[in-house]
Parts: C-alpha cells; structure tokens; sequence
C-alpha cells in the first residue's frame, strides 16, 4: 500500500502543547479530512483516505500506547457518525497500521469488510491496537522480517 498522505495541519507548524501533541492532533483531524467512499473505484478511496503519521523521538516518549489507541478509538467514532450521517449502505472499515520501513503509522477507510483489506502482503486483522503501536513507541522491539504477519488494527464504522 504506497498510497497516503498526511493530515492538512501535518504540513503546517505547530507551535502549540507538549511534546506527543502533535500526533494526537493529526490523528482527530483524520476524521475531519475529506472522506471518499466508492466500492467501484478503490483506488480512488485509497488515495483519499490513507494518512501518514510520523512522530519524532521526543514525540514518541511523550507518548502512552493508551494515549494513542484512544485518539485512534476516537477518530475511528467520529468516522463512523460521518458514515452514518451519509447514508453509505455497504461495509466501511476504519484500520491502522505501522509501517515500520518508513516510520510511520498509517490509517485508512474503505468500503470493504475488515476481512478483505488491499494489503498485497500477509497481514493480520487484530481487536487490539497495542500490537500496532507498541513497536511505532518504542515500546516493543521492532519486528523482524520472521516476526510474521502485519498487524492491522481495524474497526468497522459502517453498516456491518
């Protein structure tokens, strides 16, 4: 999945809050970004809808794996009222993941079921996020190429 971009305020400075404020902001303003929802044209949802999050160093150790998970719980509800508002009859699902090569988490909506992700590699729908932002945290090791599949934290935020 190469696709994505970053939030609107990603590219602007930020001068406001601590250290960790920063990704907390970018990943509630996910939820605010223009949302595109095609079952017919996947490409056209990927390119809308993926983000890329990076975080310093500093960023990082500010940071708890609870503080994220909560803003990506948060963001993910948000998303789902939006659907609902909208009237989109078919799955959406709202998923996470680190991509560890570039640093950086991921997130993205699709009209799909959590079960039918695009990912071309093997991959691993989990309930939890810890798995994937304890290694982006620096609180687990970084995974190795044996370490198996890419977990993706996923939730459904459309009619089920």
């Amino acid at each position: 999945m190469e696709t994505g971009k970053e939030p609107s305020a990603a590219v602007e400075p930020f001068t406001q809050g601590g250290a960790g404020r920063r990704l907390l902001t970018w990943i509630a303003e996910v939820a605010e970004e223009p949302l595109v929802l095609d079952a017919a044209d996947r490409s056209g949802e990927l390119a809308a809808n993926t983000w890329r999050l990076g975080a310093s160093n500093e960023d990082r150790r500010a940071l708890t794996v609870g503080a994220v998970a909560a803003a990506f719980e948060r963001t993910a509800d948000g998303i789902a009222a939006r659907v609902a508002s909208a009237g989109f009859a078919g799955p959406v699902t709202f998923y996470v993941w680190h991509d560890a090569q570039a640093g950086q988490l991921r997130c993205s909506t699709g009209s799909v079921a959590p079960d039918r992700l695009p990912f071309r590699g093997a991959h691993v729908p989990v309930g939890e996020l810890a798995p994937v932002l304890a290694p982006f945290l620096g609180e687990d090791p970084e995974p190795t190429a044996e370490a198996g599949p890419l977990p993706v934290w996923v939730r459904a935020v459309g009619r089920r």
